[in-house]
């Protein structure tokens, strides 16, 4: 009885251990299989439509064919016969076709049934298919084509009056499934096509954005009049004075901190490792240059900081006038290395805790004497002989804190710490204690006295040159000025709005920069009080539109922020605060009001001048991805994630709005949509790749006959799948590789947001793939968005999680790469000199 009850306790057991593998391997599995159900339905949706499509045709194509050569019917039936798309029906209108034509259609619809209920059989059909296709694109000849090549070939009168043109088809293959595009009439012939760079190029102007909500000493003045900070890819040195931009472009990755050398002109600055577009992890580096010509000094330490550098983890030596810098990289052990800054060779390396590390500097008078702190712990580190030996910070009867964020050294040479407690805790070197610990005890470094100095963290300290400390607080958002025997003196408080104080610069006897927790950058002084110099957005961003006549753009993001931008003082001229986030807003072509889609199926008109909500509807129960006006004004279109286009009748210049209907018919959410020029028909996508025609001013009728609407022109040109736009589309893409373009107004170029941080500049149009493009780096996350101006003078992007706004420069003239990374100056702004590379 008890050997049985053991034995059935083992399988119980072993069952159990495997059960959640097998449980996992199944939920895999299943999600799999949806997946290829998803998009079995919508292939045999879009077999279907095309059935019809092509039922619609024939007897208009027959009318032709009769009015060329009578005789032409019996050629047409060949065609009908031989294409496959109508299952073997001819022109007649017999009830036995009719049979034979329904038999084969609930034929085929069986068929497809079969395959949706074997996935697994259908995705081996379509792995080998796609393997076996090496074209992202092939062509077929339409219906007409075929018959006048049988006409032309039987000899009739219809072939030597040549009155056939050869309308063609594209076919665009993403993630297995064909997407048909029609060639335009006025493209007379599509291999001759060729596609050139643009005439137009890009040119980094102004960046809009700091990162202070996660990093910390990460803003410095130098003096050359500028603030020196960073976000996204880009270093910028701003001149507050003469408000212009210059930006260091090297980084190919996220900045995460920056250290300023003791010659107050070379800059070091470390960024994260990050991943390529194929998941592999990148090389991480830390570069030197030199803030007056943005020239590139040495490179540290490629390939060698895992996962990339820490947040506030440099620092230049100060005894020795900056030959050293000192690294902690981003790893589990969090490795700190010293370098030659001159010859770029590593001097030293240790392990230094698997928690985590906020700071780190040299002794000012000693070198071999380097400080980390971090997550419960102050280490004091001595360098000799290229090895390490550490101390550790003892805090004796006094509580440790969770959080030590950042230390100074006093002009005596003491260290103060601050922490998430809110103290600023000195510490001196106490002699060897050897009545307790005997005679191998060791000297220590313990806390003097503790100083309560802020309510919550303690999250920045910077020494004046008088011995003078400034402190900047959390929770309390204050500024305390404290004396040399730490004395509290003055204190002012940042505004709310702001945030927390994250890091303080010093400019002057008086003035102060101040980065904030709420990427926030602030000038001002304890007698003046704080402005905001720079601004930006806390969380992912997806909302871009552009004004349509003058030089101010809307921006709108997870922090349920909405922002008005002027790109010509390069300021915010108004922020407001909504219930839910935005993620889409056009402009009413009248200029006075703009339409915001929020994350709830809720949208709001929003005044410019007075920023009131004027109007709030409700479509659906799910985010709205798409709002465009037609170019009229007449009508708003709004594109859900329900699947359905919400069509507005708009009246009093955008001021009143009624439901005029609504299209139905996209098999997925929608993603993208554009009106006709005469604001007649609308144009839109799909997350399931399908691209739709309707006729809005006939009711929001689905075309189902596409190829009407090859001709039409349209207003503007959002849509990331159409024909004009297949060379943007790199092979092998999956769907998701492009987030947004954008035509210009002149129809000269595209710009193109991709998912791997890039912007992408395009000639207009660009129908064959591995169209040539410009190239442009400076966001650290996918590229939700971009936008012309009303006048194409600029171009703006933005970043997903980088919250950084990008404004780029329009210029003409010379030859490029394919690949490019700008050189040039304007009036308002330099980016660091690079070598255009292909």
């Amino acid at each position: 009885m008890d050997s049985s009850t053991n034995s059935l306790d083992d399988v119980s057991a072993d069952g159990s251990t495997d059960f959640p593998d097998r449980s996992s391997s199944m939920e895999v599995r299943l999600q799999a299989q949806e997946d290829e159900i998803t998009l079995l339905k919508s292939s045999l949706a879009d077999a279907l439509r095309r059935i019809r499509m092509h039922d619609q045709l024939l007897p208009l194509l027959k009318q032709q064919l009769i009015a060329v050569n009578p005789s032409a019917a019996r050629v047409l039936n060949q065609v009908c016969y031989s294409d496959g798309f109508t299952s073997g029906r001819k022109l007649s209108s017999s009830s036995a076709n009719d049979g034979i034509y329904h038999a084969a259609t609930a034929a085929r619809v069986r068929r497809n049934s079969e395959k949706l209920a074997n996935p697994e059989r259908q995705r081996k059909r379509l792995d080998k298919k796609a393997a076996s296709s090496a074209n992202l694109l092939t062509r077929s000849p339409s219906l007409e084509s075929r018959a006048k090549e049988l006409i032309a070939s039987a000899g009739s009168p219809g072939s030597r009056r040549g009155t056939y043109s050869q309308e063609q088809s594209i076919k665009m293959f993403i993630r297995g499934r064909p997407i048909t595009m029609y060639v335009p009439s006025n493209i007379q012939n599509y291999d001759n096509l060729k596609m050139e760079l643009p005439s137009e190029r890009l040119e980094l102007d102004w960046v809009y954005g700091y990162r202070g909500r996660d990093c910390r000493a990460n803003l410095f003045f130098l003096p050359s009049g500028e603030a020196v900070y960073f976000i996204a890819c880009v270093i910028v040195l701003y001149h507050i004075k003469n408000r212009m931009q210059r930006h260091y472009r090297k980084h190919t990755d996220s900045v995460r901190c920056l250290a300023v050398h003791p010659d107050n002109v070379r800059v070091a600055s470390g960024q994260t490792a990050g991943v390529d577009k194929d998941g592999k992890p990148m090389q991480a580096c830390v570069h030197i240059w030199d803030s007056t010509t943005l020239v590139t000094l040495q490179q540290i330490g490629l390939g060698t900081f895992q996962r990339g550098v820490g947040m506030g983890s440099l620092a230049f030596s100060i005894a020795d006038s900056g030959t050293f810098l000192c690294v902690i990289d981003d790893s589990n052990e969090h490795i700190l290395s010293v370098w030659d800054c001159t010859k770029g060779t590593k001097h030293a390396e240790i392990k230094t805790t698997n928690e985590a590390v906020f700071d780190v500097d040299f002794n000012p008078s000693d070198s071999n004497n380097i400080i980390t702190c971090g997550k419960s712990h102050v280490y004091f580190w001595t360098l000799s002989a290229g090895q390490f030996t550490k101390k550790q910070g003892i805090f004796g009867k006094y509580k440790k804190p969770k959080f030590i964020h950042c230390f100074v050294f006093s002009l005596t040479g003491d260290v103060l710490t601050g922490d998430s407690e809110g103290n600023i805790l000195p510490w001196a070197k106490s002699a060897a204690d050897t009545k307790t610990l005997g005679k191998g005890a060791k000297e220590t470094y313990q806390i003097v006295r503790p100083i309560k100095a802020h309510e919550g963290s303690v999250f920045t300290l910077c020494t004046l040159k008088c011995g003078a400390l400034l402190s900047g607080g959390g929770k309390d958002r204050k500024i305390i000025r404290w004396s040399a025997d730490l004395a509290p003196e003055r204190e002012c408080e940042i505004p709310e709005k702001f945030g927390a104080v994250r890091t303080v610069a010093v400019v002057d006897d008086e003035g102060l920069l101040v980065g904030t927790t709420r990427n926030a950058i602030l000038r001002g002084s304890f007698s003046d009080g704080f402005v905001a110099i720079v601004q930006g957005h806390l969380d992912e961003m997806w909302g871009l539109a552009t004004h349509p006549s003058q030089n101010i753009f809307l921006s709108c993001s997870h922090d349920r922020q909405v922002c008005l931008w002027n790109t010509e003082e390069h300021n915010l001229d108004w922020c407001i605060t909504l219930e839910e986030y935005g993620l889409c807003a056009d402009f009413c072509p009248s200029g006075s009001v703009v339409s915001v889609g929020l994350s709830t199926g809720r949208w709001v008109v929003l005044d410019l001048v007075t920023k009131e909500v004027i109007s709030e509807f409700i479509d659906g129960n799910e985010q709205l991805s798409v709002m465009r006006y037609s170019p009229d004004g007449r009508f708003l279109a709004v594109g859900s994630h329900d699947n359905f286009i919400y069509i507005y009748s708009v009246t009093e210049s955008g001021r009143r709005y009624s439901r005029f209907g609504r299209c139905n018919g996209h098999s997925s959410f929608i993603t993208h949509l554009d009106w006709s020029k005469d604001s007649c028909y609308i144009v839109s996508n799909s997350g399931d790749y399908e691209i739709l025609y309707w006729d809005i001013a006939g009711g929001c009728k689905l075309l189902r006959n596409r190829f009407e609407s090859k001709d039409r022109e349209w207003a503007s040109f959002t849509c990331v799948l159409g024909f004009h736009v297949i060379g943007v589309w790199l092979e092998g893409s999956d769907g998701t590789d492009i987030n947004a373009l954008c035509r210009s107004h002149n129809e000269r170029v595209v710009a193109v947001a991709d998912d791997f941080c890039k912007v992408h500049l395009f000639q207009y149009p660009c129908p064959k793939p591995k169209a040539p493009s410009y190239k442009y780096e400076g966001h650290g996350s996918h590229v939700t968005n971009v936008c012309f101006t009303h006048n194409d003078s600029h171009l703006l992007s933005i970043g997903g999680k980088d919250t950084c706004i990008l404004q780029w420069k329009m210029t003409r003239g010379g030859v490029g790469e394919s690949r490019e990374t700008l050189a040039s100056a304007s009036s308002t702004s330099t980016s660091s000199p690079e070598p255009p590379a292909s």
